[in-house]
């Protein structure tokens, strides 16, 4: 099922200590892990309530542009046409950080920055199937 435009789709923790974050979620929310291997050989983690996919959590250490940026949850909204919402956040006064790009069995995202300068993602999910 597609998640319907302007709604959430994911969310990601950003942080430098997974192995506590994974501990802390597991603890609070009873989360448990699927872990996948990401383009660049790192590890990401994909949080899982009843088995289903509820977040995912990343290492962000020696990510380039975030030195001084402290962890945190990184939030993505669903548009149907992610190429069309840069455009539009171009038009509204935001700021492309990463232009849109495919990853393959999810989606088309870009990383934006809205007109506050609040980061964010948007999605274009991949047809189920």
């Amino acid at each position: 099922m597609q998640t319907p435009h302007g709604a959430v789709a994911w969310s990601e923790l950003m942080t430098r200590d997974i192995d506590a974050a994974k501990a802390f979620y597991t603890e609070t929310c009873g989360w448990s892990y699927d872990a996948m291997t990401m383009d660049d050989g790192s590890a990401y983690f994909v949080a899982m309530v009843g088995g289903k996919p509820v977040a995912g959590l990343m290492d962000m250490s020696g990510t380039p542009g975030m030195t001084d940026i402290p962890p945190h949850w990184f939030t993505y909204f669903a548009v149907d046409d992610v190429d069309h919402a840069v455009e539009q956040t171009r038009a509204c006064g935001g700021e492309v950080i990463r232009p849109p790009f495919d990853v393959e069995g999810i989606g088309r995202i870009a990383i934006l920055k809205d007109s506050a300068g609040a980061a964010m993602g948007m999605i274009t999910e991949a047809s189920p199937g």
